[in-house]
């Protein structure tokens, strides 16, 4: 079965830090673009950041500019979204998703995802 797995979301404080962590199950994240993506109940999800499968290329929410950095790691095929300063307002699901083109990371919301995760919740309480 392919699909990505979310890990390292958690209850944390306002201005704290968290660094949530994606890996494949089936099939090789390096070939692949890899987006993080949030959403609230019942409010339309949301593109958070994107990076290209060579980690050459990464792109941001305005929202996230500035707190959240995205990186990956292809010796240990994990793709890692670094979130610092948090808010409430970052409170919400955080799912990976995984893109054959790097064209994904250009586009609005990172249009093109090929596999999801089930995600992985933040809270962020003040």
């Amino acid at each position: 079965q392919l699909q990505l797995v979310e890990s390292g979301g958690r209850l944390v404080q306002v201005g704290g830090s968290l660094r949530l962590s994606c890996a494949a199950e089936g099939f090789d994240l390096d070939f692949y673009a890899v987006g993080w993506f949030r959403q609230v109940p019942g409010k339309q999800r949301e593109g958070v950041s994107c990076i290209s499968n060579k980690g050459d290329f990464t792109n941001y929410a305005d929202s996230v500019k500035g707190r959240f950095t995205v990186s990956r790691d292809n010796v240990k095929k994990l793709v890692y979204l670094q979130m610092n300063s948090l808010r409430p307002e970052d409170t919400a699901d955080y799912y990976c998703a995984a893109a054959p083109f790097d064209r994904s990371c250009r586009t609005k919301n990172y249009g093109g995802m090929a596999y999801w995760g089930r995600g992985t919740p933040v809270t962020v309480s003040s």
